[in-house]
């Protein structure tokens, strides 16, 4: 999995990642590894640019829900307990939709996987970027 980032002036500024690949139990790490880094230099606004995803696993979806959990200020689930940090994700689905993280361009494989397990329901998805980053 690669990952780039870039820079987009809205109403607020919003980083955007461009993730390529496959987000799975290989590389789920490096998305919350960049997105902790991305915070800790003063990002609060993520669009995850996801056109060049390829597939998304468990591993993947804990490693979204881990990024909107910091972005909230909450505690992120220690990731190396697997199926708690999986389980924890119910969590998400009650508080409605994120604020401060999106999603842009999922292929129809990855926004699937994304509608079966009800994250249609607690991330914003767009397919426009413009509009993405004004919706923040």
């Amino acid at each position: 999995m690669n990952i780039s980032v870039t820079k987009e002036a809205g109403r607020v500024d919003v980083t955007v990642l461009h993730v390529e690949g496959q987000l799975d139990g290989q590389s789920y790490q490096d998305l919350i590894v960049k997105a902790k880094e991305l915070f800790s230099a003063g990002s609060r606004d993520f669009l995850l640019d996801l056109a060049n995803l390829t597939y998304i696993s468990s591993a993947g979806l804990v490693a979204l829900h881990s990024v909107a959990l910091m972005l909230k200020g909450e505690e992120m689930p220690d990731t190396e307990h697997g199926w708690s940090a999986y389980r924890s994700m119910g969590r998400g689905s009650e508080a409605g939709l994120q604020a401060h993280i999106k999603l842009l361009n999922p292929r129809e494989e990855v926004k699937s996987v994304l509608e079966m397990v009800g994250f249609d329901r607690v991330f914003e998805i767009h397919n426009n970027l413009d509009a993405a980053v004004k919706s923040f």
